[in-house]
């Protein structure tokens, strides 16, 4: 199970290293409206804030996802963005497995009326699985969004594990 964990992480920012690798600069960048007033760019950085903001949490003895750092080269800049996955990756990969169990406190803001955010006890894992299911999450909409772009990407992008194994069950039946 942990292995397979850190498999996924692996596997998720390895997608994100292809949709780098695969888009340009233009497409990257590029707002798409009236349907998405963002760009891939900008989604992809919202996906590697999360995992910063859970890396830069082990440190604290605390999680924050509101405070993450939002850095603008991410998403203007591929070859920076392709660098910050790699740390990420590497980041995740260096974490001993033993230390998945550990428990941590994750604050976030969940409703409009708690300025300070909510803060309730999780465990490292159980944060990790969350970051790479809010990527696939998001990599669903690049993925919409490229389609408008006409970049192409592998039929899995964005996809959940859970359905593509529900789809392999449907076509053996």
């Amino acid at each position: 199970m942990k292995n397979g964990l850190i498999t996924a992480i692996a596997d998720v920012l390895r997608q994100g290293e292809t949709l780098l690798q695969t888009i340009d600069d233009e497409n990257y960048t590029r707002k798409l409206r009236p349907a998405f007033n963002s760009a891939i760019g900008g989604h992809y950085r919202h996906c590697l804030d999360h995992f910063q903001s859970l890396l830069h949490g082990l440190d604290a003895d605390e999680i924050n996802y509101d405070h993450r750092a939002r850095d603008h080269r991410i998403e203007n800049d591929r070859a920076f963005a392709l660098a910050e996955t790699q740390r990420i990756l590497r980041a995740c990969e260096s974490i001993p497995r033993s230390f998945l169990d550990c428990p941590i406190n994750v604050r976030t803001q969940i409703n409009y009326g708690n300025a300070h955010g909510t803060l309730i006890g999780s465990s490292v894992g159980r944060e990790l699985m969350y970051a790479v299911a809010h990527t696939i999450h998001h990599y669903a909409l690049i993925a919409v969004m490229c389609g408008l772009l006409d970049v192409p990407l592998p039929a899995d992008f964005g996809i959940a594990p859970s359905t593509l194994k529900h789809q392999a069950q449907q076509k053996a039946a």
